[in-house]
């Protein structure tokens, strides 16, 4: 008899093991996945003339160079710079504000530089877009990571 409880309760963690993976893709086709990727990156130090001292230069993963002029999905929040409106030019990140890089809560890798098409509307709940990933690690005035040609989902 427990013979057959060991084969049921195998049977059925081999079928929950199944269904992660099926998961794991749905989520990645809506973008939530799309964070993990960026975050595949390094840092080496560079003197910079204008600066005058060492900065952290990324150094970006196969996989990240991988995305580069290519449409991507990504799910996250908006982080207005000019206000809660609706806006062409904003700051995506990976995390609500409260969290954000810019609150010492995260690194660099999880916010991006967004244009969009036309304005998106200011909202405090994730939000999927899609757009084109450029990647930035030469303008220190900029952002990692761009995503231009923006629509949302």
């Amino acid at each position: 008899m427990q013979i057959y409880r060991y084969i049921t309760f195998s049977l059925t963690f081999l079928l929950f093991l199944g269904i992660v993976p099926l998961q794991a893709q749905e989520e990645d086709e809506s973008g939530s996945k799309t964070w993990k990727t960026l975050s595949k990156i390094t840092y080496r130090k560079q003197f910079d003339e204008l600066m005058g001292f060492k900065i952290d230069v990324p150094v970006f993963s196969d996989d990240v160079k991988a995305l580069e002029g290519k449409e991507i999905v990504v799910k996250g929040y908006i982080i207005p710079t000019e206000g809660y409106k609706s806006h062409t030019e904003f700051v995506f990140s990976a995390f609500p504000y409260n969290m954000c890089f810019f609150c010492g809560g995260a690194g660099p890798e999880t916010v991006m530089e967004v244009e969009a098409k036309a304005p998106i509307k200011f909202t405090a709940e994730a939000v999927s877009i899609r757009g084109v990933l450029e990647l930035n690690d030469d303008d220190i005035n900029r952002l990692i990571y761009i995503l231009r040609e923006v629509e949302p989902l």
